[in-house]
């Protein structure tokens, strides 16, 4: 019998529930003290099976974002509803939650690697490396450690593999929708650019309102739903289909309008 239990991926269980509670007592004032992060939708992530679910998610920072799910999840499954407040969720927290991430930027520093063996499944990009575009063909062992991850557990992942808004949803994700079957349950984030620095290792500006939706899980036909079709369900439950931009545009734009009425107001007074 070995000393200290293992997960899949040979990481010691025990050093990963010090890794989580360490990085879970240093980052919650981010959420909680120089920023506010609003919750909606935890008795979802109460009623999820405890393995095979697929948390798919726009993407904002490199860390923030999925640090903030630790929190969010972690404290959910302790009982929180919609809410963070007392840190104490994460001394014991769900030890079989994954999340992926790009190789290249697990390998970049110390910090980077300490956070890999919290929880990342590394992949190596098809079509980004060393800041340039390129084309290569997915590994299959990358996905068949997601599907490790999902046999046991959860997995967190970013389907648009970057943190600009409205890119396309890469397909990959689709193909292990339906190779795996998850339950899907999206998340829709909001606030994190605005806060953190790309990375969201630093706070950019403080006192910004940060949102997560989390969604029931989407209605998927495995066996019928094409690639295309999946695509196309995650974009609309992550609010990065095309038609959103639109959205976003008019009311960004009824806002400067609005910001200009006032000071037309102010400069017409007698």
């Amino acid at each position: 019998m070995p000393l200290f239990k293992r997960n899949p991926f040979g990481h010691i269980l025990f050093l990963k529930k010090w890794i989580i509670r360490f990085v879970g007592i240093l980052s919650h004032g981010r959420y909680r003290r120089f920023n506010s992060l609003e919750i909606e939708g935890t008795p979802i992530i109460r009623a999820l099976p405890d393995k095979n679910v697929l948390f798919i998610s726009n993407h904002q920072t490199y860390f923030a974002d999925v640090v903030a799910m630790f929190h969010v999840f972690n404290a959910a499954l302790k009982g929180r509803n919609d809410n963070i407040k007392n840190v104490g969720y994460i001394w014991n927290p769900k030890l079989n939650l994954y999340y992926v991430a790009a190789g290249e930027t697990m390998r970049s520093g110390l910090l980077p690697k300490i956070l890999a063996y919290g929880g990342s499944v590394s992949i190596e990009r098809t079509w980004r490396s060393s800041g340039k575009d390129i084309k290569r063909q997915v590994k299959m062992s990358d996905i068949s450690n997601i599907g490790k991850a999902l046999n046991d557990g959860w997995v967190i992942t970013f389907p648009q593999g970057t943190t600009t808004a409205f890119r396309p949803i890469r397909r990959g994700t689709a193909h292990i929708i339906k190779k795996y079957k998850p339950t899907v349950v999206p998340i829709v984030i909001d606030g994190f650019r605005r806060s953190f620095d790309k990375k969201g290792l630093q706070i950019k500006k403080r006192n910004i309102l940060q949102s997560m939706v989390i969604k029931e899980p989407l209605e998927i036909d495995y066996e019928n739903d094409s690639v295309a079709d999946i695509v196309t369900k995650i974009e609309y439950a992550i609010e990065q289909h095309p038609s959103f931009l639109k959205v976003i545009s008019k009311k960004e734009y009824a806002k400067q309008e609005a910001e200009l009425d006032k000071k037309r107001e102010f400069w017409n007074r007698d």
